[in-house]
């Protein structure tokens, strides 16, 4: 499964987002740097209203949705790429994630302690930007000392590596990070394997006092310290970056559905935030669903972006991709408009794909095999 790493400084709302994102109390979120040592790993369950909409329709029994991996990583300080703080700890543990949520402080408390103390969320993130891209350079300097070595000798390999660190080394020293430098398709492989923090794709969550969510939610241009976030994060990492209160959703741990209803309407919200961040991470990490019902289940199933039919199929069993013959596919909002896999078939909008199918997010599928 894969994973994103929440990461960001001392006392921004780390582990109280990991609590609220995968509904539980597993990490101590405590007024003071470091209450997280080692990582918080928590499954959380991708909201999807879709799901809810085809178990009526076939009358399911149960559903099954979709669902990634989160990690609660140790705060980071300023020094951490030469092994200030966790520094050495923080960087091994967000090398092993597939995706980043950097927490951005977006709200006075004099409660809640500011290890710089003061809060300025573009400081925060040069911060961790910093030193990311400090350790990505350490590595690449040790990396590109080995290979040029063996460039030398006429090594095809290593030439090439050697061509994409001194596209990479440059880029970095400007103060951006790997994943905005621009380069082949061949090359973006080769820099794959160099394993740069600064190439994991990130996405931004502005965490918001609860008096201010609804606000900052509506009119996010508005709030002083989100806009400068959002214009930030689309400027130097053509990223999004997502209005939530972590606060508030960590106080709806233990509420029903209902219940967290009726206290969002209260403080005047529909959502804190948080399931539009797990959409979105679910998008960041290249993921996309596809649904399947009947009366036993309505489910969720995961696939990378641009999967064809087949591998698709291959995610329910390995026999379905191997004996595959072609895939019924109807889009989502289809069947829900017409109510039923009947009325679909009717209307001439169940499709018979083959091979060569791309699945699009959202479409609801039956599967022909033979093995």
């Amino acid at each position: 499964m894969l994973q994103a790493g929440i990461v960001g400084l001392p006392n921004v709302g780390k582990s109280t987002l990991f609590n609220a994102v995968t509904r539980t109390r597993k990490a101590e979120a405590a007024n003071y740097p470091f209450c997280t040592i080692d990582p918080n790993v928590g499954v959380v369950v991708v909201p999807d209203e879709r799901l809810d909409v085809l178990a009526t329709i076939f009358k399911s029994q149960k559903i099954l949705p979709a669902a990634i991996e989160f990690v609660d990583i140790a705060g980071l300080v300023k020094g951490a790429s030469q092994g200030a703080g966790l520094g050495n700890q923080f960087l091994a543990n967000i090398r092993e994630v597939n995706a980043i949520v950097q927490v951005v402080r977006c709200f006075e408390n004099d409660d809640i302690i500011h290890e710089l103390g003061s809060v300025d969320p573009l400081r925060d993130i040069e911060i961790i930007n910093a030193e990311l891209m400090l350790a990505d350079l350490a590595t690449l300097e040790k990396r590109r000392s080995s290979r040029e070595k063996k460039a030398k000798t006429g090594d095809a390999e290593a030439k090439r590596e050697v061509a994409v660190m001194d596209l990479l080394i440059p880029h970095l020293d400007s103060g951006l990070p790997a994943l905005t430098c621009e380069m082949s398709k061949e090359d973006a492989e080769v820099m794959r394997d160099f394993f740069l923090l600064t190439a994991k794709p990130t996405i931004f969550a502005c965490n918001v006092a609860e008096s201010e969510l609804a606000a900052a939610t509506e009119r996010p241009d508005e709030h002083p310290m989100v806009s400068r976030v959002r214009k930030y994060a689309a400027e130097t990492h053509g990223a999004e970056a997502v209005v939530i209160s972590a606060r508030i959703e960590e106080e709806m741990i233990d509420l029903d559905p209902a219940e967290a209803a009726e206290f969002l309407a209260d403080m005047g919200v529909k959502d804190s935030g948080v399931s539009a961040l797990i959409r979105a991470v679910y998008h960041l990490l290249g993921l996309r669903t596809y649904l399947t019902a009947g009366p036993k289940e309505t489910r969720a199933w995961t696939i990378p972006a641009g999967a064809k039919a087949p591998q698709a199929a291959g995610v329910i069993h390995s026999d379905f991709e191997r004996g595959f013959i072609a895939a019924e596919v109807v889009a989502f909002e289809t069947l829900k408009e017409l109510g039923s896999l009947a009325a679909a078939r009717d209307a001439g909008k169940l499709r018979i794909e083959g091979k060569q199918y791309v699945v699009e997010d959202g479409d609801v599928i039956e599967f022909r095999f033979n093995v």
